[in-house]
């Protein structure tokens, strides 16, 4: 991995493939850790340069969360925590911040050392790694001065080589523009007039001289230094002298381009630095990726004599240095010696070593290598081991493998870069294309084409027929479309087919084979999948050399990933069609390996080892869909496979919120045959196993069709019968989980002595796991229920047992979840953000999306229970933020709930009002329980009373509470509700009647506090209570008996009459 920091922050794998890093924050604490690495970093330092003036609430533990961020984009190995911070591990030439610095102290000694040359190329390559500001994504720009400086020093330092090797061409422009950024600097002062000097214009060095002279004494009441005293003095004894004679114009045969060259602007300044540090650079890749154009492009930009050699018409290698000879100009003269002699030069070879051993600094642009491979490269060694100031710059499908050859593999296009290759090539065919109106379209052209750049211009051409969501809808068929290049081009740039025909022409059959089986996988693989399906890796290397199957380091460190760019893995799916007995061979091992890679992973994803494993599936998820895909369709579909892979990743599915997909699949399965009625067939269990396990994946959704469909109910009780039995079957996952089928259905009372049954049988006959998981439903269920909180601290007290042993982050979430909101009930405001965050943490060390934005609204409602409804805001942008990152509307209504609470707190009536309105919409769709409808029906009674008076917000908050007693929600939620009916009570002038409803919720709530807001509530209403009633009529009303609450909900309907 490397860590470039001189500029925006970049992280790159070995293969220079840039990494996804995330947001800024991400990015910001990258540069932090890079730019001190590799000494650790403490915690107040990081949340210092991450944040500047600005940490939030919880820095340490907002800090904690962007360190898991990092590791998942860079390995987990990749930051070392410790008692003194966090460090990145990372070697010193890994860090472009590190490698500057000892370059450019590598240039300093050799201009010390009295060779300006070496000096002048070892620090124009230092120069080049700077790729913008240092530390950009640094909020402050402090730490920044320090690299900047050297940045400076360096700069000088070239400068100076330049001048003392008589360079001076180009010098002057450059130190203008370095001057107006640092005038008072008399180093550049003095280079600036002795360039003037070294070119004959010693009139405008002295007048150069004076203008510094005054800059100084106006700005900093200061004389020039030593260094300008002597050098003024020099210009005063020295005679003018002439002009040099202008330098020998640069000579080669580059070809202006018709088109315009677009992106790679990163490449260009890596290949220029690669030049100047190895003699030999070629650019890998697969055919289309533009090799030969970034090639030309390097070359034109580069200062010596370039010229190009076209390799790619050449049939036979030994004809590779004839090709060059032509390309250079030297025609063969066969001068015979008296007597017959033979040629002086009958050896191309020996005449180019000739040649370019005389010539001054020449690159040799060797284009198209691979189908003269061993030529090129026999070549390219001859002659820069003869010819000292040569340089050849190779493009290839393959390394040369020519020792001191630096490999820079070309990437496809960013999409940036991408779409706009699209637009300038389609505004050629079509003028006045407009790529914005249908952006879309654009962006999977460019995606599904791997950023390719032939494949985008023969996609663009396509525009003079086709619109682009046309084209994109063609492209399944690629091959057939893009068939309409320029006709100037070589026959295999012409077609997209062409282009892969020329790579697949160059395998021998082992190699085709292997490209062949390769086929079957879908996104990626790994060196274990390769061995299982594809055979030898011997072959699997060659393609990777030859760049048809692309190898980067896994993202765990564990070792390499291998892929196909879409196009090539089209291709290699239609030549595999060619051999259907291997074809279906390889499939069937590529079904094996992944059922057998599942199988084990389903235990693992729900214990101590289950972050790497989910990890793995998430980088094997594709294949698994194609395993399932395969196993699920076509003549011959085998659903015992199909089956077993569905249901062990089921937890997966849950887990990681693929839940849709996962009861899509289920749902498929189990299309293939009818669910079988007689026990004994060795499908019935798994049968019911798959069935529950889509009915549980839906549990949350809103697809309320799924339970109502024909023939859903009739198996609901059919499933209901099996486990509810009890049983081994019904103590595992996801028989288990039976009672959910039932939460549409059956009342909270029926369901909870379901979820006490399943306890009872998991700890008959499961494992902690499914102990666990029974015990923490039930712990959930229970907080929501009357009487509920009874025993909760020993169900509790269990879980965190349990979850120790179990390991399961997923779990321990949970757990903390019900913690908190067991502590946030009892008004343990502290205990309950410890739980909250260690929750948090867990959920997103495990991946588990779909509980964040839950788990962040906690934090909000906690926030707005203390009464600090910024904060609560905060917490709660966030939760919505996160809900829609991650796909999860369900806990939309939520958050919006509490967010218009916020908002008719502060008075912002409408806004509360569309937030309620969003909050009923979403909750609508979806299954939401009874007390949280009834908090949402006593939050629209609030509103009905800001916009239109208390009697008839009165009349709705009466509804709200008639409605949460019939649900049986808790006597939390009836104390809330009822709290909120006497404060309107009160401003009716009810004042008795508020004093008595006020005593009651008292009453209902048991030992539970209330909150700020509630506290504000209350002293509202005794207060005003105070004022109005008699000290009789108040003890009275505070000492009756308390109300139930029928009988609170009576006196009401009496009290605020329609």
């Amino acid at each position: 991995m490397r860590y470039l920091i001189l500029g925006a922050t970049e992280a790159h794998d070995e293969q220079g493939t840039a990494i996804s890093l995330g947001g800024p924050k991400v990015r910001a604490l990258l540069t932090a850790l890079a730019s001190r690495a590799p000494r650790p970093v403490s915690v107040s330092a990081l949340i210092d340069d991450v944040w500047a003036d600005d940490p939030p609430q919880d820095a340490p533990a907002a800090l904690q969360a962007l360190v898991g961020r990092l590791r998942r984009a860079v390995g987990r190995a990749a930051v070392e925590s410790g008692p003194g911070g966090y460090r990145l591990l990372a070697a010193r030439h890994d860090i472009d911040l590190y490698v500057f610095e000892d370059r450019a102290a590598d240039g300093a000694a050799q201009l010390a050392a009295g060779d300006p040359a070496a000096a002048a190329d070892t620090l124009r390559a230092a120069l080049a790694l700077w790729r913008g500001p240092a530390l950009a994504d640094l909020p402050e720009r402090d730490a920044a001065l320090r690299p900047e400086a050297q940045r400076l020093a360096a700069r000088r330092g070239r400068i100076e080589a330049d001048l003392r090797r008589g360079a001076t061409s180009g010098l002057l422009p450059e130190l203008t523009e370095l001057l107006a950024a640092h005038p008072y600097d008399e180093t550049l002062h003095a280079q600036r007039i002795r360039t003037l000097r070294a070119e004959g214009r010693g009139a405008e060095a002295l007048a150069a001289y004076d203008q510094v002279r005054r800059t100084l004494a106006d700005a900093l009441g200061a004389d020039p230094g030593p260094e300008l005293a002597a050098l003024h003095a020099q210009l005063l004894g020295s005679t003018p002298t002439a002009e040099p004679a202008e330098p020998r114009p640069r000579t080669g045969n580059l070809r202006p381009r018709l088109t315009s060259f677009v992106g790679r602007e990163s490449e260009l300044a890596v290949i220029q630095a690669d030049l100047t540090a190895s003699r030999l650079v070629t650019l890998i890749g697969p055919g289309g990726t533009g090799k030969t154009r970034l090639a030309e492009q390097a070359a034109s930009a580069a200062p010596d004599e370039s010229w190009l050699v076209e390799l790619a018409p050449l049939e036979q290698p030994e004809a590779v240095p004839g090709a060059v000879v032509s390309a250079l100009g030297l025609r063969e003269t066969t001068l015979l010696a008296q007597g017959g002699a033979k040629p002086a030069h009958d050896d191309p070879t020996a005449r180019l070593v000739e040649d370019l051993s005389r010539r001054p600094d020449t690159l040799l642009v060797l284009d198209n290598c691979e189908h003269v491979i061993d030529a090129a490269a026999h070549l390219a060694e001859t002659l820069l081991t003869r010819c000292p100031r040569l340089r050849i710059l190779a493009t290839s499908r393959e390394p040369l493998g020519v020792p001191g050859e630096a490999v820079r593999p070309v990437e496809p296009l960013a999409p940036v870069p991408a779409h706009r290759l699209f637009a300038e090539r389609a505004r050629a065919v079509r003028p006045g294309f407009d790529p914005e109106v249908d952006a879309e379209a654009v962006a999977e052209i460019c995606r599904r084409l791997d950023g390719l750049p032939l494949a985008i211009e023969l996609a663009a051409a396509r525009l003079r027929l086709l619109t682009p969501r046309q084209i994109a809808a063609r492209l399944d068929d690629r091959f057939r479309l893009l068939t309409t290049g320029s006709r100037t081009v070589l026959p295999r740039q012409q077609t997209l087919r062409a282009v892969v025909d020329w790579s697949w022409d160059l395998l021998d059959d082992p190699e085709r084979n292997v490209l062949r089986r390769a086929s079957v996988f879908a996104g990626g693989w790994d060196l274990d999948a390769a061995q299982a399906v594809c055979g030898g890796p011997d072959e699997l290397a060659a393609l990777v050399e030859k760049s048809l199957v692309v190898a980067v380091p896994a993202a765990d460190g564990t070792g390499m990933r291998y892929r196909m760019l879409e196009t090539i893995h089209e291709y290699a799916a239609e030549r595999a069609t060619e051999t259907p007995e291997a074809l279906r061979e390889a499939a069937g091992a590529h079904t094996a390996y992944y059922r057998e890679l599942v199988r084990r992973a389903e235990p693992l994803v729900r214990s101590h080892e289950q972050l790497p494993w989910i990890d793995r599936l998430e980088t094997e998820l594709d294949n698994v869909r194609a395993a399932l895909r395969r196993t699920t369709s076509g003549p011959a579909p085998d659903e015992a496979a199909a089956t077993e892979l569905a249901l062990d990743m089921g937890w997966f599915w849950w887990l990681r919120n693929y839940r849709h997909e996962g009861a899509a699949w289920a749902r498929t399965v189990a299309a293939l045959s009818p669910a079988p009625t007689d026990e004994s067939d060795p499908r019935h269990w798994p049968r019911l196993h798959l069935d529950l396990l889509r009915f549980f994946l839906l549990s949350d959704s809103d697809q309320r069709d799924e339970f109502t469909a024909p023939g859903a109910q009739e198996r609901i009780l059919v499933l209901r019968k099996a486990f509810e039995a009890g049983g081994p079957q019904a103590a595992r996952f996801p028989g288990l989980l039976w009672p959910f089928t039932t939460f549409r259905t059956d009342t909270p009372e029926m369901v909870r002595t379901s979820i006490d049954a399943v306890v009872a049988n998991c700890r008959l006959h499961g494992a902690d796991w499914a102990v666990g998981v029974s015990l923490m439903f039930r712990t959930h269920m229970s907080m929501d229920v009357p009487g509920g909180m009874d025993g909760i601290d020993d169900d509790l007290a269990e879980l965190r047992e349990l979850g120790r042993r179990v390991g399961d982050r997923w779990m321990r979430a949970q757990v903390a979840g019900a913690a908190a909101e067991a502590a946030m009930m009892r008004g343990l405001a502290e205990p309950a953000r410890a739980a909250y965050e260690e929750a948090l943490q867990l959920a997103r060390e495990v991946g588990a999306h779909q509980e964040a934005p839950f788990l962040t609204a906690r934090v909000g409602e906690l926030a707005y229970r203390e009464g600090d409804l910024a904060a609560a805001e905060k917490h709660l942008l966030n939760a919505e933020a996160e809900a829609e990152r991650y796909r999860v509307p369900d806990a939309l209504p939520y958050v919006h709930s509490l967010l218009a609470t916020v908002a008719l707190d502060r008075g912002e009536v409408e806004a509360a009002r569309t937030l309620h309105a969003r909050a009923r919409e979403f909750a609508a769709v979806g299954p939401p329980p009874a007390h949280f409808i009834a908090l949402l029906d006593g939050l629209g009674a609030r509103l009905a009373a800001a916009e239109s008076g208390p009697r008839a917000g009165l009349r709705a908050m009466t509804d709200a509470l008639r409605t949460a007693m019939d649900s049986a929600c808790t006597d939390m939620v009836l104390a809330h509700l009822a709290e909120r009916a006497a404060q309107l009570l009160g401003d009716l002038d009810h004042h008795e009647a508020a004093v008595r409803v006020l005593a009651a919720a008292t009453v209902w709530r048991g030992p539970i506090p209330r909150s700020v807001p509630e506290r504000s509530v209350e002293a509202a209403i005794t207060t005003r209570a105070h004022q109005t009633l008699t000290p009789d009529q108040y003890t009275k009303a505070t000492t009756d008996p308390p109300l139930p609450p029928t009988e609170a909900v009576r006196l009401l309907q009496e009290l605020g009459p329609t």
